[in-house]
């Protein structure tokens, strides 16, 4: 510890006291738990916003078929007859992960298709999070 000597000839001491040092170790774990909890909202929106994607893409293959074949009805559809006209060239239905990292599959007898069982954690149908949105 370093001593300054003040014009009274008295010694101070300068250096970190520990309620200085408590307050930065209380700051710093703040910003940590600020910072996971921030990782993990980013991390559900992206599962989001891949199931709305993967929905619009079969939307997209949906819309096509049934242009082609206009007497059909969606609730008539299988997944073998929508994989062809996907426009990412799969040979399946994509998957989507819930948050739960749980694999959902694609109900196509619906116009526009859901994620099966009516999977959406976001609570509306139009916000484009784990749906295909406003059309």
């Amino acid at each position: 510890m370093k001593y300054s000597h003040t014009k009274k000839n008295r010694r101070v001491a300068s250096g970190v006291t520990l309620i200085e040092m408590t307050v930065v170790i209380v700051v710093l774990l703040l910003l940590t738990g600020v910072s996971i909890i921030s990782i993990s909202s980013y991390r559900n929106w992206t599962l989001a916003s891949q199931a709305s994607s993967e929905l619009r893409i079969v939307y997209n293959a949906q819309r096509t078929y049934l242009s082609e074949n206009p007497t059909l009805l969606p609730a008539n559809l299988t997944p073998a007859d929508i994989v062809p006209y996907l426009s990412t060239g799969n040979n399946a239905l994509p998957i989507i992960e819930d948050l739960d990292g749980r694999m959902l599959m694609i109900d196509v007898t619906v116009s526009p298709p859901i994620i099966a069982g009516g999977y959406d954690p976001s609570g509306s149908t139009t916000d484009g999070l784990w749906d295909v949105g406003n059309l």
